[in-house]
């Protein structure tokens, strides 16, 4: 059994308008891109401890969309994007929009770097607000926990994977 608490998600804010996921995985670079990209493995491990995944489309392409939906404490929350830009196996650019108002109209831009360790992987999300109101309510709304908890769910799967 790998122990997950090693690697640790950190949280940074570089500017007024972004903050900075990065945690490493133990699983190779490819492994870490389709298990982010692929609709069968998200649904594996995508959402919260403590939520469901009920909704999980991914139209992987330029130009193609995302929707996710999970549920928490009978709270509903939507997520959805379009990708922008696909290098595989080292970088993802979508957008990101929390699908219920007053959110809907402010998309922030995420840009994913998956960095090759030599059998481990960097994992690097940078998420760009329109503005640092909206920066700071993302960062307050509970993301570092969420996020935490999610990419502990996604360690768990990688495992399951090699």
């Amino acid at each position: 059994m790998i122990d997950i608490t090693k690697n640790k998600l950190t949280v940074t804010t570089p500017n007024d308008l972004e903050f900075v996921l990065n945690r490493e995985f133990n699983a190779p670079r490819e492994l870490v891109f389709d298990a982010v990209s692929k609709e069968e493995h998200v649904r594996q491990w995508y959402g919260c401890t403590d939520s469901k995944l009920t909704t999980c489309e991914i139209d992987f392409r330029v130009g193609g969309a995302y929707r996710f939906v999970t549920v928490m404490k009978d709270q509903e929350c939507p997520m959805t994007g379009v990708y922008q830009e696909i290098v595989r196996p080292e970088r993802i650019v979508h957008t990101e929009i929390y699908d219920v108002e007053p959110y809907r109209n402010y998309p922030s831009l995420v840009t994913l770097v998956l960095e090759d360790l030599g059998g481990r992987t960097s994992y690097t999300a940078t998420v760009r607000h329109q503005s640092k109101e909206m920066r700071d309510g993302h960062l307050n709304s509970g993301v570092e926990v969420g996020a935490g908890q999610c990419y502990d769910r996604l360690e768990a799967f990688l495992e399951t994977q090699k």
